[in-house]
């Protein structure tokens, strides 16, 4: 979906950055002053096994691309596999002397959008790659990252035209995987589902086969064949392990009930927000009383997040999810959830939305959301309106 031989790790989606929180009171960022040397301002999550080294690259006359765009990729490997946020920092501080540059080169100029998405930038992130591609047309991992900035905003025709770009530039594997997953979202899952399970046993690479066993899986949740899913997700962590597929799967089995799964799934990895936010649901369905002081802990990382001046709206899903989750707010979650999807439009972000719309009560809101979802062309039995027939895909 992003880097060649790069699990879905991204969307990490966005799923892997991510903070939750109850609603916050706006405050404007001042800056912290200790009043002595003992004084601890925040405490940095420790959930970052591998650190790869910085490169001492400093002003653009001095900067070899090769060297940048190496060190860039580290940083952002790490920063998706342990969801340890200051590695987007550090990657935009390897590539800090083509930042901005409307000549950087092409490889350096993507790997900027690829920061920007990272931290849900996603406008941001768009401009830098229009313009890259306008520059280098035949940029296949650009067109790759656009197709999934159309995919997260709803826009399929869209990706689907990225993809026809990849593959006029780039691997056919990667071009096909990207029009399936594509059509997957639009309804077509038996045959997405055929040609990813075909292209997952043609892979020799361990990576892309862990990535496009993902695909599949996620494939089959829309589909409505959860056992499927929870198989495909199985072997792609097998396969290669990967903290988005990971946390994917987690969501698979706390919506089927399977909270003591989820929690082993969970066990071993890092506690990022997105990690803490699963683990206390889990625990909250088993009336674990440990689901508070992740609650705790959460808000503590959001009250920090604001206090550097964050902007909390860009991680508007977790936001939603928490409250709906957690605090049990629906009317809370349905105002978070809405803002979130002028942000991003993947389907838990739509999920998030119906769920909180049909806990609060609110039909106006309810019909809003259904509304869009049809707009969209998007096609997810997980999204069907309550009470209305499902068609399960057969295989």
């Amino acid at each position: 979906m992003l880097d060649f031989k790069l699990s879905a790790s991204f969307t990490v989606i966005a799923l892997a950055g991510v903070l939750a929180a109850l609603a916050m009171p706006v405050m404007a960022a001042v800056p912290l002053q200790p009043l002595g040397d003992e004084d601890i301002l925040e405490v940095l999550p420790a959930v970052t096994r591998s650190r790869p080294a910085q490169s001492s690259a400093g002003t653009p006359a001095a900067a070899d691309a090769q060297a940048t765009a190496r060190q860039a990729r580290e940083d952002i490997s790490v920063a998706r596999q342990t969801g340890d946020t200051r590695y987007w920092g550090r990657a935009q501080a390897a590539l800090a002397p083509w930042w901005d540059r409307p000549d950087a080169p092409a490889d350096l100029a993507v790997l900027q959008a690829t920061v920007h998405q990272g931290r849900h930038e996603f406008a941001a992130s768009r401009k830098v790659l229009t313009a890259a591609l306008a520059r280098a047309p035949g940029h296949a991992q650009g067109w790759l990252n656009l197709a999934s900035l159309e995919r997260l905003s709803a826009r399929y025709a869209e990706a689907l035209a990225a993809c026809e770009a990849v593959s006029r530039a780039g691997p056919l594997l990667y071009a096909r995987a990207c029009r399936l997953e594509t059509e997957s979202l639009q309804g077509q899952n038996p045959q997405a589902g055929q040609g990813l399970q075909v292209l997952a046993s043609q892979a020799t690479d361990a990576d892309q086969r862990s990535w496009l066993l993902s695909l599949l899986a996620e494939n089959h949740e829309r589909g409505g064949r959860d056992a499927d899913a929870a198989g495909a997700y199985a072997r792609s962590l097998a396969a290669q392990h990967d903290l988005y597929t990971a946390i994917a799967f987690s969501d698979l089995l706390l919506r089927t009930g399977r909270a003591a799964q989820a929690l082993q799934l969970l066990a071993p990895l890092p506690e990022t927000d997105a990690v803490l936010l699963r683990r206390a649901a889990a625990w909250k369905r088993q009336g674990d009383g440990r689901w508070t002081g992740a609650r705790q802990l959460l808000q503590t990382r959001v009250d920090e997040l604001t206090r550097r001046g964050d902007d909390a709206a860009l991680h508007g899903r977790e936001l939603a999810l928490a409250a709906l989750w957690l605090d049990g707010d629906a009317p809370r979650a349905l105002q978070l959830a809405r803002a979130n999807l002028q942000l991003q439009r993947e389907p838990l972000d739509w999920w998030a939305a119906l769920q909180s719309a049909r806990l609060a009560g609110d039909g106006a809101a309810l019909a809003e959301v259904e509304s869009a979802i049809r707009a969209a062309g998007l096609h997810d039995v997980r999204l069907a309106p309550a009470g209305a027939p499902v068609a399960r895909a057969t295989k």
